[in-house]
């Protein structure tokens, strides 16, 4: 019996064909009853709701029912029925049931309900069974197709950039290495340092950390272009926020200045946050009722408010005067922390904010410089509890000043001279921005810790599978 005799549970929860044979497959939530009637409670991960499966026990008898415990996996075909129960509308009067695979309730660790978060990251391969990581990942699956649609109807084209890189794009120098060497004993040059000519690429390379400067030679063809892709950050640092593989979306435009890439922006993130309450409403009023009361609230907030632009300079000056007390200080010419931001958001305006004008020490050498010499055309996109979400700017189109730029950071020329043909043949205005799509998806989600918004997270000490 193929996929196409198969009704998933969502669509047979909406049905009203009552009388008709349905065929259900999935894992069992739970079973009770007595020694006349079991009720069956499955799910198959299309809908955060479970149904009902009502099963004669005579009919089918002890032996098989006693199999179908938590976890459980099985196949029902019965009749569709309109259900007395509360909280259901229909349910399924068993006439078949075939088991497909039991589950010992001595050994199944998601036998019980409540279980901490904490744990289900050390189970991740059972956690997308449970009522919180299906919601998350069918919201995962509905913002990654928002976003291919948007950028779409809008009539951009889907770069797919290396994974597999020769460019520090941030210049961070956190990358993973790839290398196909022995380790162990490495060919090394005469002086003594690793010869990367006899690695399989002929040069050292990295997984990379953006697609950003691949997707601005695209642009520069294509006129606009979006990469939605896995980048990689060899970061030690185990904390909520940050993971070693996480997902970027990034499109670059041509002939766009930093005003058209500060609309684009929060068109974007408005339309993502429209289709998410309007597709994925019983998936966010679960995660709601048990993360995060204001979740609802605050997603249609974002989604309905105008979003507030401000310079770096006013920034400074309105946490200068805020009287609050940071933890990190803050002045012309430091970065903002996520505190600063979050005191803008969320105490100041609250509203979402985006910040332009950064100064250029603090910023990638790639961002178009002002009249003044002192700030970039860069801009920051602020979300509540989030604080960046976006990040973006203006690229630098004139090769003299970027070339300068370049020197000025120590960054070796000769690693980039594909990226400044760009400026040497048919320059162009350009702009473009990065997504994190784990930050993103804390937003929609409630949730507190980036690892529970990815299927499998990859942290320090962690990649098991």
């Amino acid at each position: 019996m193929g996929i196409k005799a198969r009704t998933r549970v969502k669509e047979a929860l909406s049905s009203k064909e009552y009388g008709k044979e349905l065929t259900l497959k999935g894992w069992v939530r739970t079973r009770r009853g007595n020694k006349k009637i079991a009720f069956i409670s499955l799910n198959d991960g299309s809908t955060i709701n479970n149904i009902q499966i009502v099963a004669d026990v005579p009919l089918f008898g002890d032996a098989l029912l006693k199999k179908i415990t938590t976890g459980s996996c099985i196949s029902v075909t019965g009749e569709l029925k309109e259900s007395m129960g509360k909280g259901q509308n229909v349910e399924i009067l068993a006439k078949k049931i075939e088991l497909y695979g039991t589950a010992d309730p001595s050994s199944y660790p998601l036998q019980k309900k409540g279980h901490t978060l904490e744990f289900l990251r050390e189970i991740a391969h059972l956690r997308p069974r449970t009522k919180t990581f299906g919601a998350v990942l069918r919201i995962r699956h509905a913002m990654a197709y928002a976003i291919h649609k948007f950028f779409n109807d809008k009539g951009f084209y889907y770069l797919h950039t290396p994974v597999i890189t020769g460019a520090d794009a941030e210049g961070a120098g956190e990358m993973f290495r790839v290398t196909t060497l022995d380790i162990s004993n490495p060919p090394m040059t005469e002086d003594n340092k690793v010869d990367y000519k006899q690695d399989f690429f002929g040069r050292e390379t990295n997984l990379t950390v953006s697609g950003q400067l691949e997707a601005e030679l695209g642009a520069l063809a294509l006129s606009e272009v979006y990469t939605f892709g896995p980048t990689f950050r060899a970061e030690n640092s185990n904390t909520p926020r940050h993971l070693a593989e996480f997902w970027m979306i990034e499109p670059e435009m041509a002939f766009c200045d930093i005003e058209d890439n500060m609309d684009l922006a929060e068109e974007f993130l408005k339309y993502l946050l429209v289709r998410l309450l309007d597709q994925c409403g019983e998936d966010i009023e679960f995660l709601a009722g048990m993360y995060d009361e204001e979740l609802t609230n605050r997603i249609r907030h974002v989604a309905e408010n105008e979003f507030i632009r401000i310079s770096y300079g006013e920034a400074v000056d309105i946490l200068s005067g805020s009287g609050q007390k940071f933890e990190f200080p803050n002045h012309w010419g430091a970065d903002l922390q996520s505190e600063h931001e979050r005191f803008l958001v969320e105490k100041h305006f609250k509203k979402p904010v985006i910040i332009t004008g950064y100064p250029k020490e603090i910023k990638a050498f790639y961002m178009k410089q002002n009249d003044d010499g002192i700030t970039v055309r860069a801009m920051d996109v602020l979300f509540p509890r989030i604080g960046e979400i976006i990040g973006g700017s203006q690229r630098e189109e004139d090769m003299d000043k970027l070339e300068k730029r370049i020197k000025e950071m120590n960054i070796p020329r000769d690693e980039l001279w594909w990226y400044l043909d760009t400026r040497r043949f048919g320059t162009a205005p350009h702009s473009g921005f990065g997504l994190g799509f784990e930050r993103l998806m804390l937003f929609v989600t409630g949730m507190s810790n980036i690892r529970d918004v990815i299927p499998f997270p990859r942290t320090p000490n962690n990649a098991e599978f």
